[in-house]
């Protein structure tokens, strides 16, 4: 089956002139039935035809989330092509990588930037050969290259999509990678359609295609792509942001039901609420804790399936009205199922989200893995975990506590890479997922952490830093932080503050400054953090505890490889940058 049929066939049949996508165009938002939706997918995929790509040959894509990005894909995966993602924020080295690599003969940008790599890249006698462009203000030399509207304007809108076998690529997703070069994961339209069975069986919705889903984390990120690509599966309606940063004036103008978004969103919203609790009145603190005890108790009774007595319903009603409904309208208003993956969430997150009666489903997956390999189920899941496995998935723990897996989703193996592919797979045919993890007696999966991340102090004492990077960062003043301990007597801390709040809380202090580097070195702010610190860590044992830290005076930025576009730190590369600093601490 292929994916794209999967996808377009059933629902431009069944749902013609429902809305399928929507995307901001000048100051409104437009929709595109899906009759029309399909109808541009199969003139771009004979636009593609006839320029040459044909079964089996590569196509590239290079731009932020869009309609055309997700129409590109499809339109390729139509005619038995296989989609190339390269993330909108690699630099033109990267890019580079990624299409010789692949050996991409076609390309869709979407910027100035994207466009400019792309066309040097065709100038160097790649593979490359044709440069397409989403956005007519960008600026284009026209030799190898086409806006989008050019390309598809005389094609046909019908198609007779290629048929493909479960087994048959239809993707490589080059992994951003917290340590060493990308490596290209190949999945299949078998890995696509049977994941998204399994979350259908999982998950049991009711009346799925009248969902709003909105596209917030990159699509070349395979937790965003194979979620977009399920909402569009089951008929559901999938709505594309383009800059990230608009995610808060988006949320309240588009009202979306569903969302995928990564641990650092959730503590965010977790962070703002708890830190505007603080900062109001005696009164109001009150109340809002109040509102929060009568969330937590009528939550987990809910969550274990038990009735809520009536006067605690007529609380839970008073407290939403009063405290929670105020954070929910911010998010939209209607939003109540939202995938949460990339890395470990601390349960104080969840449990906050559950008594505003946000679920937050908690998952864990990889690249590799066609994302989803275990997730919250609606009922009995466990705070802290990252719920169970999905039907087809199996997973044991093998040595070293590892999680081993199995199952639909697992990938045909590493492009180019046999070695690398057989490092990760036992002989048995496991996949390794690199991550430490256990089971509960209730067959809750828990991450205990990166298995390369656990450090080893001087004194013999394991630190597993993903664990108490996530209390830190739950706080509003702390924005990054990655932790130092290897091969060390005691815990150190690279900390990003978060600079909206600390620049605030310098201005309520009268605490002058002319720029952060300055801000950052001042003693009254050093001490705020140490006070911070210590009261951040009471629950901590004495070695995991920071003993010294530095606080830098900008955020660690996608574009100089310092964090992943999903926003993971990439630790050995700032290890590395900041050697100097890290030794002063010692």
């Amino acid at each position: 089956m292929n994916l794209a049929e999967a996808i377009i066939s059933k629902n431009a049949e069944k749902h013609a002139f429902k809305s399928a996508v929507g995307f901001k165009k000048k100051e409104g938002w437009k929709e595109l039935s899906w009759k029309k939706f399909s109808e541009i997918i199969f003139k771009t995929a004979n636009a593609l035809k006839d320029s040459g790509v044909g079964e089996n040959d590569k196509v590239a894509i290079y731009a932020d989330n869009s309609a055309e990005w997700l129409i590109f894909d499809l339109a390729a995966l139509s005619i038995g092509a296989i989609t190339i993602p390269i993330y909108s924020t690699n630099n033109a080295e990267q890019a580079e990588y990624i299409i010789n690599d692949s050996q991409a003969k076609i390309i869709l940008v979407g910027n100035q930037a994207q466009y400019d790599a792309a066309f040097e890249i065709i100038q160097k006698k790649s593979s490359l050969q044709t440069v397409i462009v989403t956005k007519k203000a960008v600026w284009v030399k026209k030799e190898n290259t086409f806006y989008l509207e050019d390309f598809i304007a005389k094609t046909s809108p019908k198609l007779e999509i290629v048929k493909k076998e479960y087994d048959d690529l239809a993707t490589i997703i080059y992994t951003s990678g917290t340590t060493g070069s990308p490596k290209g994961v190949m999945l299949t339209h078998g890995n696509f359609v049977k994941s998204f069975d399994a979350h259908l069986e999982y998950f049991k919705f009711k009346n799925f295609e009248n969902e709003l889903s909105l596209a917030f984390l990159p699509l070349t990120h395979v937790f965003e792509r194979c979620w977009s690509l399920f909402c569009l599966y089951g008929g559901a309606k999938v709505y594309f942001l383009e800059d990230p940063k608009d995610i808060a004036a988006t949320l309240e103008e588009v009202k979306p039901t569903m969302m995928c978004a990564v641990p650092r969103f959730f503590q965010k919203v977790y962070a703002g609420v708890l830190e505007k609790a603080k900062e109001s009145s005696s009164l109001k603190k009150k109340i809002f804790d109040w509102a929060l005890e009568v969330g937590k108790q009528t939550s987990e009774l809910r969550r274990v399936e038990k009735s809520v007595p009536f006067g605690l319903m007529v609380k839970n009603s008073i407290a939403d009205t009063l405290v929670f409904n105020k954070v929910k309208q911010k998010m939209g208003g209607r939003l109540w199922f939202m995938p949460c993956g990339g890395a470990s969430v601390s349960p104080d997150v969840t449990q906050l989200f559950e008594a505003m009666g946000l679920h937050v489903t908690v998952g864990y997956g990889l690249t590799e893995t066609t994302a989803t390999l275990t997730a919250f189920p609606f009922n009995y899941f466990e705070h802290g975990s990252c719920g169970k496995p999905l039907p087809g998935v199996e997973i044991r723990i093998g040595e070293n506590d590892e999680i081993l897996a199995k199952g639909n989703g697992i990938m045909k193996g590493y492009y180019n890479k046999p070695e690398e592919t057989e490092k990760v797979f036992t002989q048995d045919g496991w996949f390794k997922t690199g991550d430490a993890g256990k089971f509960d007696e209730n067959g809750n999966l828990f991450i205990t952490d990166r298995i390369k991340d656990l450090m080893k102090t001087s004194n013999g004492k394991y630190i597993a830093p993903q664990q108490i990077e996530n209390i830190l960062t739950n706080n509003n003043f702390i924005g990054q932080i990655v932790l130092v301990a290897e091969g060390r007597q005691f815990v150190a801390a690279l900390i990003v503050p978060n600079f909206e709040f600390l620049d605030d809380y310098a201005k309520k202090n009268n605490i002058a400054f002319a720029h952060r580097e300055e801000l950052v070195q001042k003693k009254e702010i050093i001490d705020f953090y140490k006070d911070k610190l210590k009261e951040l860590q009471h629950e901590l044992s004495d070695f995991e505890k920071v003993k010294k830290f530095t606080l830098m005076p900008a955020e660690f930025e996608i574009s100089s490889g310092e964090i992943t576009p999903t926003l993971k730190v990439k630790r050995n590369v700032v290890l590395k940058k900041y050697a100097d600093l890290i030794e002063k601490m010692y």
